[in-house]
């Protein structure tokens, strides 16, 4: 474990190499899973507030889901909120191409100009996980090792790309450009040590 500005960063996260293959997997990670991408609490108001700017960009049964359901759900067995499925299964934000790849609507709206919210941070640190626990201001960077990513796995280590690169953008709109400075620092020394 590396400890960054108090936050602690799993081995794996520097160690295992991640870069997603869409072309593989057609980003089964938004239709796959037992709940929505998670949401913190910050995100909540924003979904609302943009849902009615964004949803022309969703699909007929994810505006559906949604007025059911409403912009978020609560997790209960995990004590989160996460966004909403569609029976059970896509997320209800979630698109798809002409080539059958997932695609998130919120991101869309984004590239369009119609909205500034890119799209929920979990969705965008994917495969590394954001754990908290009962302890104020504890947290915890894990890898989300998951089987429908092992192209991504066969990806990033032939291009020996770490998932804390992969995910550099998505590491410094969370925690700041001095923090993921830190841990990339970090990081050089931690592998030039094994």
């Amino acid at each position: 474990m590396l400890l960054i500005q108090e936050i602690l960063v799993s081995d794996e996260v520097v160690e295992s190499h991640f870069v997603c293959n869409l072309e593989a997997c057609k980003g089964a990670c938004c239709w796959e899973g037992d709940y929505g991408a998670p949401l913190e609490s910050d995100e909540l108001p924003i979904l609302e507030r943009i849902y009615p700017l964004i949803q022309d960009f969703l699909t007929p049964e994810g505006r559906l889901a949604i007025e059911l359901q409403g912009t978020a759900v609560f997790n209960e067995d995990h004590e989160i909120y996460a966004t909403p499925l569609i029976d059970g299964g896509p997320c209800a934000y979630m698109t798809k191409d002409a080539m059958g790849t997932a695609q998130c609507g919120i991101e869309q709206a984004k590239q369009a100009g119609v909205i500034d919210f890119q799209k929920p941070v979990s969705c965008h640190l994917y495969p590394i996980r954001v754990s908290t626990s009962d302890i104020p201001g504890f947290e915890a960077l894990n890898y989300d090792r998951w089987d429908i990513c092992s192209a991504a796995c066969t990806l990033g280590k032939k291009l020996k790309v770490p998932i804390y690169q992969f995910v550099k953008a998505a590491i410094i709109r969370k925690y700041g450009e001095a923090f993921y400075e830190e841990l990339d620092a970090a990081a050089q020394e931690y592998t030039v040590r094994d």
